[in-house]
């Protein structure tokens, strides 16, 4: 009868398949990645609905950034408007004349 130790055994029996299961282990992580990964196959819907979302915010900052522009024009030294001097300053100060509607609204 021969004895046999179980790190024999295990070495004899094992060693072969080491590599393969490396190789299977590996083609599974990348695998996976390639379906769920940030730039996987099965997040393009996702990437489309967060791209949406971003160009609406864009165009939503471009109008602001127009918005502001337009304004800065109008308080310029040389284009200054009296109108609009008049409304800024009864804003920022809370004042208004006893005859006019005063409508306010959260920004």
């Amino acid at each position: 009868m021969v004895a046999w130790r179980r790190s024999e055994v295990l070495s004899v029996n094992v060693r072969p398949y080491v590599p393969a299961a490396l190789m299977a282990g590996l083609i599974f992580y990348f695998g996976i990645n390639a379906l769920t990964g940030d730039r996987g196959l099965l997040t393009h819907a996702r990437r489309n609905a967060v791209l949406a979302q971003r160009e609406h915010e864009l165009a939503a900052l471009r109008r602001r950034h127009a918005d502001l522009a337009a304004r800065i024009k109008l308080m310029s030294e040389t284009n200054l408007s009296r109108d609009y001097l008049e409304e800024r300053a009864q804003t920022m100060l809370g004042y208004s004349d006893p005859r006019d509607y005063v409508i306010r609204h959260a920004n």
